[in-house]
This record gives structure tokens, C-alpha cells and sequence, in this order.
């Protein structure tokens, strides 16, 4: 006999079993397509490079520079600050004051971090 319980699980594991159905379907099935019709004939001319043109001057696998990842890191952060600061200002009128003291504190944070990176010269490019 089936537990009551768990019986109310079923509609969620028939749309996981679902979800994983379609999504192996738009995987796999163009994959057995192309194969099954001929288009899969790889070539030179296939299997050059066709970002830019030309092919590449180095190799892809060369390392970057470490300040390319810091800038990286620095834009990701300064782009969740942005984030954050339109729902504060929407809600500013709910969290008064202690909202507002809450936010300038962050702000400074941040702001001393970027005083930081920018005197340890995070931010200059050569």
C-alpha cells in the first residue's frame, strides 16, 4: 500500500522526469539527426577557427595576465553593489534611517576596497 504522504510527491517527480526527457531530447535528438542524415562530415574546413577569421596568433591555452582577473572579480563586485542598491532605495521610505546607516556603511566598505585595489595598482593596464 502506498504511503498517503509520500503520494504528494508524484506531481513533482513526474515534472522532474519530464524536465529530464525534453532536456535529453534537445541534446541528443539533433545530435541523431545530423548523423543520421549526413551532415556530420567533419572537415578542414569544418574544424578551422571562424570566431575572428584568422587563426589564432598563440596558443589557447597560454595563461592571462592575473590583473585581467582582478578586474573581473573588482567589475562582478561593483555590479552587485549596483543590485543591491535599487531595492534599498525602493524600500528606503520601510528601513528609515537604519536602512539608510546599513547601506552607507556598505558603500564605505566598498569604497575603501576600491581605494585599496587602486593603490596597489589592481587597476592599471599595460
Amino acid at each position: 500500500m502506498v504511503d498517503t504522504d509520500l503520494i504528494q510527491y508524484l506531481p513533482i517527480l513526474l515534472f522532474i522526469a519530464i524536465a529530464a526527457g525534453l532536456s535529453a531530447a534537445f541534446v541528443f535528438l539533433p545530435m541523431g539527426v545530423s548523423r543520421l542524415t549526413g551532415a556530420h562530415k567533419p572537415a578542414t574546413e569544418k574544424l578551422t577557427e571562424y570566431e575572428c577569421g584568422f587563426p589564432a596568433f598563440e596558443d589557447p591555452r597560454s595563461q592571462f595576465d592575473v590583473r585581467f582577473y582582478l578586474v573581473a572579480i573588482l567589475f562582478i563586485v561593483f555590479d552587485l553593489e549596483a543590485a543591491f542598491l535599487f531595492p534599498w532605495a525602493v524600500s528606503l521610505d520601510l528601513t528609515g534611517w537604519p536602512g539608510w546607516i546599513t547601506m552607507m556603511i556598505f558603500l564605505g566598505e566598498l569604497a575603501i576596497g576600491l581605494a585599496y585595489a587602486w593603490k596597489k595598482g589592481a587597476l592599471e593596464w599595460e
